[in-house]
């Protein structure tokens, strides 16, 4: 038996909608992670994105356990000397609420250009509010069903490209039937014909004058 490879014409992806209000960071992060990379799949494929578009709300109500508020901290370096900074994650919140719910997340994701693919499908927002209602509960259209739009629309333009190209002959107009008095439809008049050239004059052979005796 084969191992399924997933194709990707065959990925659908869906659109879910999560409140973090109340919930842990690191669970919440992890379960995030499974919808992004399509983990609970039967198609998941290691070497492909299969996961779906997740939005997150409420991010500034999400919670940490212990004393992490003021113990965990982020570090990061410009890589130029003296470009060390280290900040705690209640800062981090204050400047940012959806900053340390985001690098949870991407740390979580593979560390290459394909976890750089998932991470784009994350939508999170530090209130209610988000712009993406009418993707909620919607499938979103899969590579197939884009490519046969594109199909459709290239032969539509190959077909008025081939009328714009063809060229146009002038049609036979007929001409215009005329009711005679009586109400009977008279024929149309016919042209003319052209006088034929006259014949020439044939001319009298000539006679020899007889030699005299």
């Amino acid at each position: 038996m084969k191992t399924y490879t997933a194709k990707t014409k065959e990925i659908e992806r869906q659109w879910h909608l999560i409140d973090a209000s109340g919930k842990t960071l690191g669970r919440l992060a992890t379960d995030v992670v499974r919808l992004l990379m399509g983990k609970g799949k039967p198609i998941f494929t290691r070497n492909l994105d299969t996961g779906d578009f997740v939005v997150v709300t409420n991010v500034s109500k999400i919670v940490v356990t212990g004393k992490k508020d003021s113990d965990k901290m982020y570090y990061s370096h410009s890589g130029y000397p003296g470009g060390f900074k280290a900040a705690r994650y209640r800062e981090v919140i204050a400047e940012n609420p959806t900053r340390a719910f985001e690098k949870a997340v991407k740390g979580m994701l593979p560390h290459t250009r394909l976890g750089a693919m998932m991470f784009k499908k994350l939508k999170a927002y530090a209130g209610a509010d988000h712009p993406h209602a009418g993707q909620i509960g919607q499938p979103a259209q899969s590579l197939a069903s884009i490519e046969a739009k594109v199909e459709v629309k290239r032969k539509q333009k190959a077909a008025a490209a081939a009328i714009a190209e063809k060229p146009v002959t002038e049609a036979k107009v007929a001409a215009p039937k005329v009711k005679a008095e009586d109400g009977a439809v008279a024929k149309p008049a016919r042209k003319p014909r052209a006088a034929k050239p006259a014949a020439k004059a044939e001319a009298a052979p000539e006679t020899k004058k007889e030699s005299a005796d």
